[in-house]
């Protein structure tokens, strides 16, 4: 055989074996009580759960820690940091007992915002959050400022980490466009697309108290009201009924009337 033929089927083997060559598992990630003394004392969501609930709810966060990456990027990241990020991917599904964020591996922590060029230094930095696509897919970006306000502000309408992954949900059915079709029944797509621009249209009209961020498109709408329903569950209810109503329909949950 040629040499150089010699040389493709070595090159050919070793890709082959490298593919097929199983990953190297995440540790298990095990709460102690320095971890749930965060959920305790940080994580609103978490003290409105009943015992059972609080025990379903580490057991989401354990095996969110056990399968995702977490890194920072320019930034030194700590426990109540990761604790933040996993409560925030649990929030929302925490109606879906088998969810699993399969279009995820990574969630890297800026310091603070950054550009499109995942750039945290420079010009035009103006990015909280981002779900990754393209070569960055499987990845969400964070800043680690916009993570820890989420949870340390309790008293206004947003999460940027809740945001996020209200988008890799969204994102879960192939396209982010605002409708979860894996979260929402058939029967509730049309009228919740109606509902969605009856709602921008206010916004944009400046008579609605949601942000206006979310009259960008029908993805960002949804994200931001998300946001607004975990975060100020009775405000919302009590001002936007039918939104709540519909939230209550995608997420499987009723935040306003816990515990739950």
């Amino acid at each position: 055989m040629a040499p150089f033929l010699i040389l493709l089927l070595i090159v050919v083997v070793s890709v082959i074996i490298w593919k097929w060559k199983p990953k190297p598992k995440m540790p298990v990630f095990v709460l102690t009580d320095q971890h749930r003394t965060i959920l305790r004392e940080q994580v609103r969501f978490y003290q409105h759960l009943d015992e059972p609930g609080r025990w379903r709810f580490e057991q989401r966060v354990a095996a969110f820690l056990s399968a995702v990456r977490i890194a920072g990027i320019g930034t030194a990241i700590d426990d109540t940091d990761r604790i933040f990020v996993a409560a925030s991917a649990v929030i929302p599904i925490f109606g879906f007992p088998d969810w699993q964020y399969n279009n995820l591996t990574d969630v890297l922590i800026y310091p603070d915002t950054f550009n499109e060029s995942f750039q945290f230094e420079g010009k035009d930095r103006n990015i909280l959050g981002m779900v990754g696509s393209g070569y960055m897919n499987g990845k969400m970006l964070l800043s680690q400022r916009a993570l820890r306000e989420g949870f340390q502000v309790n008293n206004d309408k947003s999460n940027t980490a809740i945001h996020e992954f209200v988008h890799l949900l969204d994102k879960a059915d192939g396209a982010v466009d605002g409708i979860p079709e894996y979260l929402l029944a058939h029967q509730y797509t049309i009228p919740w697309i109606s509902l969605m621009q009856q709602q921008i249209d206010e916004i944009r009209a400046n008579h609605s108290d949601i942000n206006p961020y979310g009259a960008s498109d029908k993805s960002e709408f949804f994200a931001v009201a998300a946001e607004y329903f975990f975060e100020r569950p009775e405000l919302l209810k009590e001002k936007h009924p039918e939104l709540y109503s519909m939230l209550e329909k995608i997420f499987h949950q009723s935040p306003a009337s816990p515990p739950h």
